[in-house]
């Protein structure tokens, strides 16, 4: 089986819609795909429909529905990696709509910055590239692309312009991890920490971090992923095992956003297995493959 449990759409920062995304996974010859747009599950209606509406596909795909939310610990920024949760579950769905509703003022805040850098962004070039999604980084970044500020999106995420703590960052509102822990679980929901050590996005939270996150419940850490090297992975392995907790692989989609292929890292079908039997919230969306 090829697992991928990290993607994401045009209902966060990606560039293919929530149906594409289904198509290209099949295409791609995935078995399991995770749709997990930031801080959102606006996607799920229109990948469900895509999956279950297709008919022929030769090789069947299943959909795990999730979201990676934006957390932050002791002034450092971390992603946390939501799975087959209860998306309507009252408490938990107001805290991923407070994080939502910052990104507006922040992305304000930032394109404010730039232009007094210099840089000839404009908001409306931001709004128009982000169209409907929630607004995110890689969309001003798309806008410093265009304008030639920066060569590609990961070029924009450094000290220079949008990286933690960059001349142009701004904060949002951002999860404690330890509460984004609680509030998945009582959603019914499995958490993953997404690419824990990619140091070339800026500040990465310690190791030490890590077992405090376990004992709250944290259940693995996205190990396989193209922002780690191989020394890296076989450490967070390790530290995986000391602490009992699941490693996952998976691509980091975001269509041509980024040069990452669907299932460029993927999830051994063992571990996909135990965090389904984990999850309580939500169950995974077998389908034909969104072919159709």
């Amino acid at each position: 089986m090829r697992i991928d449990l990290h993607t994401h759409s045009t209902a966060s920062d990606g560039t293919d819609t929530p149906a594409e995304l289904i198509r290209n996974a099949a295409r791609a010859g995935l078995d399991v795909v995770a749709l997990t747009d930031h801080d959102s599950t606006r996607g799920h209606a229109e990948a469900i429909a895509a999956l279950t509406a297709a008919k022929d596909a030769a090789k069947p795909l299943t959909l795990v529905t999730g979201a990676e939310l934006s957390c932050r610990l002791d002034g450092v920024g971390l992603h946390m990696l939501a799975y087959l949760f209860d998306a309507a579950e009252p408490e938990f769905l107001a805290a991923r709509e407070l994080v939502r509703d910052d990104r507006v003022p922040r992305a304000r805040a930032m394109v404010g910055s730039l232009r007094e850098l210099g840089v000839p962004i404009t908001w409306e070039q931001v709004a128009r590239i982000a169209g409907d999604a929630s607004l995110g980084r890689p969309h001003i970044a798309t806008a410093l692309v265009e304008l030639g500020v920066v060569e590609t999106v990961s070029d924009a995420f450094t000290a220079e312009w949008l990286g933690d703590g960059g001349r142009a960052y701004a904060e949002k509102y951002e999860l404690d991890p330890f509460e984004a822990i609680r509030l998945v679980k009582a959603a019914g929901g499995v958490t993953v920490l997404a690419h824990p050590q990619a140091v070339k996005r800026g500040r990465v939270v310690p190791e030490s971090a890590f077992e405090k996150l376990a004992a709250a419940g944290l259940d693995g850490i996205e190990v396989d992923h193209m922002d780690h090297e191989g020394p890296t992975r076989a450490r967070l392995r390790a530290v995986a095992a000391e602490l009992g907790l699941l490693t996952t692989g998976s691509s980091d989609y975001h269509g041509s956003r980024k040069f990452v292929e669907l299932g460029a890292c993927t999830t051994d079908p063992e571990i996909y297995g135990e965090i389904t039997r984990r999850a309580s919230g939500a169950f995974p969306v077998p389908g034909s493959g969104g072919r159709g």
